[in-house]
């Protein structure tokens, strides 16, 4: 019997209660697992919660991270565990409480946890050589913060590695006052991403060859069938300017299915794992992507999904039938079936290699239908910057030149950035010589609060410093765009299939602080397929001088520009992003922004937090390899 069949959304009943105790004692002799009790069960959710002592105000956990012997995908497995589990044990806090959670360290190396989404002391925040030294082996660290926020959240290793081999765990904070919506049952959904092979050796094998996990390349049919529909001419030149970049333009993902079996609370689709309702409850669904590597389109079939959260704060509910989640983010969606069946719940990787599947049904033991495989989409020209009219460039050295000198052709004008172009980092004051762009750029704060807002960064004109700084930065994107109406690669919209996109994420209520941004930041995400090599500015993190320089209570605007061919979760540590899209004052507070090809978007922030503060692509060997930039805020 597995974890999910006992634990229901009724209170426990004596027959209940007595088979939960079975169950329990089962589950720990299959897994390892000694330190579960019953007292992990909650009246609602069908989640291993991890048991919590009470002193006063303070809400008290204790973890243990070990290497734990157990079946993934019915074979033989070693991961790291969090109390001897895959995932770690959820972890339920309460807004305006204080924690303490003392973990100790089993393994032969360093380990560490970081608490993904949670404002709390920089002290606390879990990055070895960052923030704190890391947690030795046989040691045990206290964290401590004070609690004060609410939302759906989650927690994993910030060190090497070890998120690849099952370490993270679902963090959910319950708030203060009451939620702007009921529901009956509660379950967190989290997917990840499993390998058998050691991570170091995945890491090598990028290396080597970045398409080395890619077992979907084109076919002479798949050119021939591109002839037929776009002609000889515009099909070569495609394919010139694809195998200039030593790339395919399959190349989605950089780890696949071919390696890769993807997870559902530790579950392959062959386990099953279940979550429970009668017809006509509201079931909340808290879909976290804890994997190392892959974006999911999630879905299930047969019913809607009311998006009520993104990144743990609360959203305008949102009706949609399908939506990507990056690596990091976070979705809250509320279900009500109304048919007493089995639901499938279903993670589709993104380039359709693979895919995590779990069940919602009345009953135990039941099984939804698998729904039939998508093809496996591919880039276009958008994933460049550009459309086909922008196809003249100069593509010498295996370098991309896309027009970045010369650009007020496309960009229609707009205002220059008063920041060296040599220097990023520098930033700009926006207090003088600038009304035009607060009088029309404003982010919504002059408009009506329902009126919708224009993009900032209409009419930009984009720096490109960055590309001189050598083979870090091989594509740079001539006219990177606002896609955040765009679904993204193999998601198009049709009439009766609504998919989440950034532009319908409208924040219940305004963040409170409606300066407008002093300063601007530009960074370019940047990259070498070639050479797996990942950076900001085209710099990796081991070659950069010091870190992003932010000053305490200011107004800033992060600009992001994404100069690569590759989706990217941009993670910022210790504060909120508020994405500027159309919702002008309504901006959503986001912990984690996915970027894909070509695009270019931009966030608010007040840095609250003083301290040291990790900045990164969530994809972890993009991180490994240099994508990962250091913020200070003083």
């Amino acid at each position: 019997m597995k974890s999910n069949d006992i634990l229901t959304a009724d209170g426990l009943s004596r027959r209940r209660f007595l088979r939960s105790a079975t169950s329990m004692s089962v589950l720990a002799a299959l897994y390892g697992v000694g330190a579960l009790q019953p007292a992990l069960a909650w009246p609602r959710s069908g989640n291993l919660e991890a048991k919590k002592e009470v002193d006063g105000n303070t809400d008290i956990f204790r973890l243990t991270i070990d290497r734990t012997s157990m079946p993934i995908d019915g074979k033989d497995a070693h991961p790291i565990t969090v109390n001897g589990t895959v995932p770690a044990p959820l972890i339920r806090l309460k807004e305006g409480r204080d924690v303490r959670i003392l973990v100790t360290n089993n393994l032969d190396e360093d380990t560490s946890i970081h608490w993904h989404g949670i404002l709390l002391p920089f002290e606390m925040d879990g990055v070895p050589g960052v923030t704190f030294p890391g947690i030795k082996p046989g040691e045990t660290f206290e964290y401590r913060y004070p609690v004060r926020q609410s939302g759906t959240y989650w927690y994993h290793s910030h060190s090497g590695l070890q998120e690849q081999l099952g370490h993270y765990g679902p963090l959910v904070v319950d708030p203060a006052e009451p939620e702007p919506y009921a529901y009956d049952r509660d379950y967190v959904v989290m997917l990840s991403d499993w390998t058998f092979e050691d991570p170091h050796d995945v890491f090598r094998k990028l290396k080597v060859a970045e398409g080395y996990y890619n077992y979907q390349k084109r076919t002479v049919q798949d050119l021939l069938d591109d002839i037929k529909a776009k002609g000889w001419e515009q099909t070569m030149r495609e394919r010139a300017m694809w195998g200039e970049m030593r790339m395919s333009s399959r190349d989605l993902l950089d780890v696949t299915g071919s390696t890769y079996t993807y997870l559902l609370n530790g579950r392959s689709p062959a386990d099953n794992w279940t979550a429970l309702f009668k017809p006509g409850e509201k079931v909340r669904l808290r879909v976290i992507n804890g994997s190392a590597m892959s974006f999911f389109d999630v879905r299930i079939p047969g019913l809607k999904m009311t998006v009520v959260q993104a990144d743990g704060q609360d959203i305008e509910p949102v009706p949609v039938d399908e939506f990507r989640i990056g690596v990091a983010e976070t979705y809250d969606v509320i279900v009500e079936p109304n048919e007493d069946r089995a639901y499938t719940i279903f993670a589709e990787a993104m380039d359709r290699s693979g895919y995590a599947a779990a069940t919602l049904a009345t009953r135990e033991g039941a099984r939804g239908e698998i729904p039939e495989r998508r093809p496996m989409p591919e880039r276009g020209m958008e994933s460049m910057g550009m459309d086909h009219g922008d196809m003249d460039m100069n593509m010498g050295h295996g370098d991309m030149d896309m027009g970045r000198n010369d650009m007020s052709g496309d960009m229609n004008g707009g205002v220059e950035m008063a920041a060296d172009a040599s220097d990023p980092h520098a930033g700009h004051d926006m207090s003088g010589g600038s009304q035009a762009m607060n009088d029309d750029h404003s982010g919504g704060m002059n408009m009506a609060e329902d009126e919708p807002s224009e993009w900032p960064l209409a009419g930009r004109k984009i720096s490109h410093g960055h590309d001189d700084h050598g083979p870090g930065a091989a594509m740079v994107a001539s006219n990177p765009q606002n896609r955040m109406s765009d679904p993204g690669i193999g998601l198009e919209s049709t009439e009766d299939h609504k998919v989440l996109v950034y532009d319908d994420l409208r924040a219940r209520a305004p963040w409170p602080d409606q300066r407008e941004p002093e300063r601007e930041i530009e960074l370019h995400l940047t990259g070498n397929m070639e050479r797996y090599m990942w950076s900001f500015d085209g710099k990796k993190f081991s070659e950069v001088d010091g870190p992003i320089r932010f000053h305490h209570n200011e107004r800033l605007r992060l600009i992001l520009v994404n100069d690569t061919m590759m989706d990217h979760p941009i993670h910022l540590h210790g504060m909120w992003m508020e994405l500027e899209n159309r919702h002008g004052k309504y901006r959503p507070r986001k912990h984690t922004l996915s970027l894909k090809p070509g695009e270019m978007v931009s966030a608010q922030i007040t840095p609250e937090h003083k301290g040291d503060w990790a900045f990164h692509c969530h994809l972890l060997y993009h991180m490994d390899a240099g994508m990962f930039r250091v913020v200070s805020v003083a």
